[in-house]
């Protein structure tokens, strides 16, 4: 690359205030600076190009595919990379969303995807239980409408869960997912060991870089002086305590499984197609068979056929409201919409569980805090796109996780709370916007916690239950696909779920009056609500967060449970234990949405690991068998744990 005299990217540039002349110079240090503006467009470049995506395919769709994948997210590119492993099937993985945009790649920018293009933006039905202090009194539950799905647009944390999650699974009639059933596949999908016997695995995991290392030891030592360890990473033996929690990032950048499973090997399997931007918006069934699918794109209709079987993984919003739409769910819902009933299974669209949470902010450091800069910003920029390291590479503490069992009278080693931690420094109003806007706060109880961060810093600890008892629905209100399904959260309707999260609330109390977190003069910050203040009764009551928790609830994200996983004696359940919907021969779901019960941790790793689960009973179940010559459907094998 040439550079001659004062020549510089965009034009000549004034000095000061642009009427005094520009200081005498021999052409190096503007060529100097040219050098660097070329090197910091060209870095910008390269933090997402198109090759770390499959290709859009726009080839002949008329011939059948062995497999068809509805969505290309957390599970469904696992299963569509691990078909394709075989060169004699074909495969087709239709994705309503496309490349993910730059922000998804920069960790501390996940909140930011929020209320775009790139994500569902779903919000749950009005409840005078919870969500009040939400735009509407709706909670917004996004769900990521790109490849990788919403493991583009997730905070990255990878933790699996504990042994007695999946023994529940077992134990509920899911005869092979016990813990010792489902390690051997969390630990096939991760790079580059996976195990002896499937070596290659394509979940990359790393740990982020450490940012505000005091308030990381702050939070530790403050667990520590309540009785609470810190490990080096969570493992069976060591449920409760702190610990920094690794996540899908390499080199500062997320690793979403679309990039991962699907990225990474396009180009050496042709028998590997992914549309893009295709909306699947019908299954059609001939009997107890399906046969092919519609998509939309650009405003076009598609039907695809399929050969040997369909693999629904469009989320646990998604996955049951197609269900639905294709007359498959309870009969009386369909007749209701007008649908023709396919096959009446009642259970699509119950069980919905999610890690409700409740978060609470505290100032720390209050006319002590070191306030950020813009230059302070400039030089995270440069460090993220000449490095890919600094704060733009991390999401400061939000990697430091915390299982805690609350109640004392409780003999059980498990959590039944998690707590994640976000730290804002003072002065960063554009990050905390970026966040309580991403939540959809309204703007009444936005002002308070900015004024706070003039003089302060700010640390919000989410208190999340991680045993929901409350169980919600989904249901269509029209057979229309455009027209978003009814979400009932059914949040803080049961008693111990609000007697845990007062617990979960009462711990972050005893936080704020340890030694670790009084050196930093912390402080839980007082948001005023009309309502909670008016109560006759003291701040900090009882009473009181109650109420708060009615205004102040939100989501983790970890929507789940909606296409139950079961035996058929089960008459809520959807799908058999190796995930084929019951009634039907050649339809699977492979997502949170077949989790009996949510796992007690961020969901992201089991829904993996559900993908390759999936995978392997396909593989099992269609062993040496092809397609007929005619193009008619192999049969696959079927199992007891189908009937």
């Amino acid at each position: 690359m040439s550079h001659t005299g004062s020549q510089t990217v965009g034009g000549p540039f004034q000095c000061g205030n642009g009427t005094d002349p520009a200081p005498p110079a021999i052409g190096l240090w503007s060529g100097m600076v040219s050098v660097l503006l070329q090197s910091l467009l060209s870095a910008q470049c390269l933090v997402s190009p198109a090759s770390h995506w499959p290709a859009d395919y726009r080839g002949d769709l008329s011939q059948p595919y062995d497999f068809v994948v509805i969505g290309a997210g957390s599970a469904g590119s696992v299963v569509a990379s691990r078909l394709s492993e075989n060169p004699q099937w074909k495969v087709l993985v239709l994705e309503a969303g496309g490349d993910p945009p730059v922000e998804s790649e920069l960790p501390a920018l996940f909140f930011g995807l929020q209320h775009s293009a790139f994500t569902w933006n779903y919000f749950t039905e009005p409840s005078d239980k919870s969500c009040q202090a939400m735009r509407d009194g709706r909670c917004y539950w996004p769900r990521g409408r790109m490849l990788g799905g919403s493991s583009g647009a997730n905070a990255m944390l990878y933790v699996r869960g504990n042994r007695r999650d999946f023994d529940g699974w077992a134990a509920m009639g899911n005869s092979g997912w016990s813990y010792d059933d489902v390690l051997p596949f969390f630990e096939r999908s991760v790079t580059p060991q996976g195990n002896a016997t499937y070596p290659k695995g394509y979940a990359t995991l790393g740990a982020f870089e450490r940012q505000d290392d005091a308030i990381h030891q702050m939070i530790i030592e403050g667990g520590r002086e309540l009785g609470l360890p810190y490990v080096e990473r969570f493992q069976e033996g060591s449920e409760t305590g702190y610990s920094h929690v690794p996540g899908t990032v390499r080199q500062g950048q997320r690793m979403s499984t679309a990039r991962g499973y699907l990225g990474s090997v396009y180009r050496t399997r042709p028998n590997l197609h992914v549309v893009k931007n295709a909306r699947v918006t019908q299954l059609h069934l001939d009997a107890d068979t399906l046969t092919g699918v519609t998509f939309e794109k650009a405003g076009v209709s598609h039907q695809v056929a399929v050969a040997k079987e369909v693999v629904l993984s469009a989320g646990a919003i998604d996955s049951p409201a197609l269900l639905l739409r294709s007359g498959i769910g309870p009969a009386q819902h369909l007749e209701d919409l007008g649908i023709p009933v396919q096959l009446d299974l009642p259970g699509v669209g119950g069980n919905l569980q999610d890690h409700v949470l409740v978060p609470l902010f505290l100032r720390l450091d209050e006319g002590q805090a070191e306030a950020v800069t813009e230059k302070g910003m400039l030089d995270g920029i440069y460090q993220y796109l000449i490095h890919r390291r600094g704060p733009l590479a991390t999401h400061s503490t939000a990697s430091l996780v915390s299982f805690i069992n609350t109640n004392a009278s409780s003999k059980s080693v498990y959590p039944d709370t998690e707590n994640h931690h976000l730290f804002f420094r003072r002065a960063d109003h554009a990050a905390l916007e970026m966040f309580t806007k991403g939540l959809s706060f309204q703007e009444k109880y936005i002002q308070p916690l900015q004024e706070y961060l003039k003089e302060s810093h700010l640390l919000c600890v989410f208190v999340l239950l991680s045993h929901p008892l409350a169980k919600g629905e989904l249901r269509l209100r029209s057979r229309d696909p455009k027209e978003a399904p009814a979400l009932t959260s059914n949040y803080l309707t049961e008693e111990q779920d609000v007697a845990t999260l007062l617990r979960g609330i009462h711990y972050i109390e005893s936080l704020e009056q340890t030694k670790a977190f009084r050196d930093h003069r912390a402080e839980i910050a007082r948001i005023p609500i009309a309502e909670c203040d008016h109560l006759n009764s003291f701040y900090r009551s009882e009473e009181y967060w109650r109420c708060y928790a009615k205004y102040f609830t939100i989501t983790c994200y970890h929507q789940s449970g909606t296409v139950k996983m079961g035996p058929a004696s089960d008459s809520e359940a959807c799908v058999s234990p190796r995930l084929r919907v019951h009634g039907l021969r050649n339809l699977r779901v492979a997502d949170a949405s077949v989790m009996p019960s949510v796992v007690s941790a961020n969901t992201n790793a089991a829904t993996v690991m559900i993908g390759e689960r999936a995978a392997h009973f396909i593989c099992e179940d269609h062993n040496g068998t092809e397609s007929g010559s005619d193009g008619s459907p192999s049969v696959p094998h079927m199992h007891a744990d189908d009937f």
